[in-house]
């Protein structure tokens, strides 16, 4: 199982593999998912929402990217969509 900082950074995966942007991961990897979404690092912000499974969390995200973007999603909108996060098992990690 990815650990938080892994699956938040996931940029795609090469067969049972993730593949993580491990310069992100250095960077950003000990923010909270509203620090994350504060920084416009929505992406990150959403997957930190996922892994927590905290209903406080995804209103935070949402809350903030309504107020940058102009937005008015609800936490039953298609995020898994928006920012291309759907959550799967993967065996093992490979960090660039």
């Amino acid at each position: 199982m990815l650990s938080r900082e892994d699956f938040i950074f996931t940029i795609g995966y090469d067969g049972p593999a993730a593949v993580i942007d491990g310069q992100a991961k250095r960077r950003y990897g000990s923010l909270s998912t509203k620090e994350l979404a504060e920084k416009g690092l929505f992406r990150p912000a959403y997957s930190s929402a996922i892994w927590s499974n905290d209903p406080k969390d995804l209103e935070a995200l949402i809350e903030i990217y309504n107020r940058i973007s102009g937005s008015s999603l609800k936490p039953d909108s298609p995020l898994d969509r928006l920012f291309g996060v759907f959550p799967i098992k993967v065996s093992r990690s490979i960090t660039l």
